[in-house]
């Protein structure tokens, strides 16, 4: 029912659109001239003024022709990673691919697409709906901060599909809990060659800690990852501080708090034995450090109204499907947290985050068969 070619060009289309986290406004325009072409009450939140960005969330909603149909909620985020200017978009045996000097941008240009194809095949086959509720938000690339500022009192649905997620195969109903660790370690600044013995190297110190710490996959549930070093001025210089940024994240809260605590206590040690006495006066190396939550983890409960609907609308097209656990984050984090019960449904993108990537098209196209027929399904189960 959906139209393929078309679902293929316009995705195309978005991908050749420039939109870096915090800087989705070209995007977001392109978005909003669209939805309104085929009836769709569109604004701007100001999200963008908290996260020094170009332009907000679009909300966007999608009047029901059936009456007292559920509101059903739709979502897929505008912001790619780097590098991802200029982006050549090219078939290719059943794929896109980007001509590998760029990242493709699928992430999340896909999930973009697949939820104007799905209104615009609604709208165009007068197919009974209730009201459909959208959010294209921004900076999900850069911890979900988009989901994290929207105002979820401009929504009445009380479920619906996030599209961000690799296979369509898959319906990803549980992602971790995750933390953000930040830590900057102080040291003594000497000559590198003249007298080193008078310096304690920050970069050393961190390095120490970081040595000691459990990173990549700790368990079955839990991952930690340190991303981020910078320090130094120059090689003659015994540098005085460095800056290290991580994360860790757990599907067990307990887990995550072990985690966490455990990298924290490796920096502890490691400064522990870095100190000199120079002239009488006693130095140490010392650290700095800050912990924020980045987002809590979701977990639907396959009882859920949403995961019914999802498991009916893929017996009805006879295809399959199965609940995943995921070892990231997503926007629907942040709507399960503030009250809208959402899955996250994966639309064909591979190798994200990597100029290898690309999107498998009979995925993509699944994924928009199932996304409208559990909006058609919804329409009547109320």
């Amino acid at each position: 029912m959906i139209e393929k070619e078309r679902m293929t060009e316009y995705v195309m289309d978005l991908m050749k659109i420039d939109s870096l986290s915090r800087r989705e406004r070209e995007v977001a325009l392109r978005l909003k001239r669209d939805m309104e072409k085929i009836g769709g009450e569109c604004f701007f939140d100001d999200a963008d003024k908290k996260v020094n960005g170009t332009v907000g969330n679009l909300i966007i909603r999608i009047k029901g022709n059936k009456s007292g149909a559920r509101p059903f909620f739709l979502s897929a985020h505008m912001d790619t990673v780097g590098p991802g200017e200029g982006i050549k978009p090219r078939l290719a045996d059943g794929t896109i691919k980007s001509d590998g000097t760029t990242i493709l941008g699928s992430d999340d240009k896909s999930g973009l697409a697949v939820i104007v194809e799905v209104v615009k095949t609604l709208k165009e086959k007068n197919i009974p709906h209730g009201d459909i509720e959208i959010a294209f938000t921004i900076c999900e690339e850069v911890g979900l901060l988009g989901a994290k500022h929207i105002d979820i009192t401009h929504f009445r649905s009380e479920y619906g599909i996030v599209l961000d997620s690799s296979s369509s195969y898959h319906l990803v109903v549980k992602c971790p809990s995750a933390q953000r660790l930040e830590f900057k370690v102080y040291g003594l600044e000497a000559h590198a060659g003249v007298c080193p013995e008078r310096g304690i190297s920050a970069i050393k110190v961190a390095s120490e800690a970081i040595s000691l710490m459990r990173l990549g996959k700790v368990d079955f549930e839990t991952t930690a990852n340190i991303g981020v070093i910078r320090g130094g001025l120059a090689t003659n210089i015994i540098p005085n501080y460095v800056h290290i940024i991580g994360e860790a994240r757990s599907h067990s809260e307990e887990k995550l708090r072990g985690q966490v605590n455990h990298m924290r206590k490796c920096f502890e040690e490691a400064i522990s034995r870095h100190e000199l006495v120079i002239e009488g006066k006693r130095y140490r190396a010392r650290v700095e450090e800050e912990i924020e939550r980045s987002y809590d983890k979701m977990d639907v409960p396959l009882e859920s109204n949403i995961c019914k609907l999802v498991k009916k609308a893929v017996s009805n097209l006879a295809y399959t499907i199965e609940p995943i656990a995921s070892g990231g984050g997503c926007d629907a984090n942040y709507f399960n947290k503030k009250g809208i019960n959402c899955v996250n449904l994966g639309t064909g993108m591979k190798e994200i985050h990597t100029v290898n990537e690309y999107l498998v098209l009979e995925e993509f196209y699944r994924a928009a068969d199932i996304v409208l027929e559990t909006v058609k399904i919804n329409a009547m189960s109320h």
